[in-house]
């Protein structure tokens, strides 16, 4: 992994400083000193040098070499965006993000991986910033590099990534909107989450924009990312989703699985200082239960 700055307005900028303004952690600078390059105009620098207006600073990482425990899969990935430091993939609802367990042959990880090797890529460690359940479709982040994954995850942290979602929940009456503030945690070792008094806090805000006969098109906002955090609201409020058997939702409306879709993502991409927005349609499946009442 290679990336260039130009220093445009620091003079006598010390490297350490000029790295840490452009996401470079401290701990990503001593692994460049043991075994990467800094130069400066296109000449390997002692540490000790001050940046001048107009300076060009290259880092170069060694690459990020596959993991043994982790295989290549050749199966397809629908990539709406890439460059040299982002994926950004449209995840078919049934594929498991991350290799575990069950499944460490064919997940999102695993073809990403494989679909880097077919690019001829260098890094091959892929980087999932945002995350989706097994049968939650939509938009993902991956980070191609660790400077990118350093930058996105501090945008995680500060809660600056939003990702807006679809769902198609039982009932209708929500109010047009609300925001839910209760607390998720896990009871035992039950791996359903539940609203608790102890739990981590949660916000989701959400909006209706359609409602149908028995079920209603909602548009939801994360403000925190717990596990499975849209699907306990919602079922906590009384409309669990359609197709969603560990919340109780209901079976029979012609979706065999939870009707949730992250269909918008914006981050600031912290290497090109860009805000970078994508959208993607509804899937076949929660498109033609709206489909039906029509």
């Amino acid at each position: 992994m290679q990336i260039t700055w130009t220093n445009q307005d620091q003079p006598d900028a010390g490297i350490k400083h000029f790295l840490g303004v452009h996401g470079v952690s401290h701990r990503m600078y001593n692994d460049l000193k043991q075994s990467g390059t800094i130069m400066v105009n296109g000449n390997e620098t002692k540490l000790d040098y001050k940046l001048q207006v107009g300076d060009e600073i290259t880092i170069i990482f060694p690459p990020e070499e596959s993991d043994d425990d982790v295989a290549f899969s050749d199966q397809p990935i629908d990539v709406v965006y890439e460059d040299d430091n982002w994926l950004v993939i449209n995840k078919p609802a049934g594929l498991t993000s991350v290799p575990g367990p069950a499944n460490r042959e064919d997940t999102l990880v695993n073809r990403i991986k494989g679909y880097l090797r077919q690019q001829g890529s260098v890094d091959l460690k892929p980087h999932l910033i945002t995350r989706l359940d097994r049968f939650t479709s939509g938009l993902v982040l991956v980070a191609k590099h660790r400077l990118a994954n350093s930058l996105a995850n501090q945008e995680v942290a500060e809660h600056k990534i939003d990702k807006y979602y679809y769902a198609i929940v039982s009932g209708t009456g929500l109010p047009d909107h609300d925001i839910v503030d209760l607390p998720i945690g896990r009871v035992g070792d039950n791996f359903r989450r539940e609203v608790i008094e102890d739990g981590q806090s949660a916000n989701t805000e959400f909006w209706i924009v359609k409602n149908f006969s028995n079920y209603t098109l909602v548009k939801l906002k994360l403000h925190t990312g717990r596990t499975h955090q849209i699907r306990v609201h919602m079922t906590e409020l009384g409309h669990p989703l359609l197709g969603d058997e560990l919340y109780g939702g209901p079976l029979d409306q012609g979706i065999n699985r939870q009707a949730l879709h992250a269909y918008y993502l914006s981050f600031n991409d912290g290497i090109t200082n860009q805000i970078r927005t994508f959208e993607t349609e509804l899937p076949n499946d929660m498109t033609a239960v709206i489909e039906e009442e029509k």
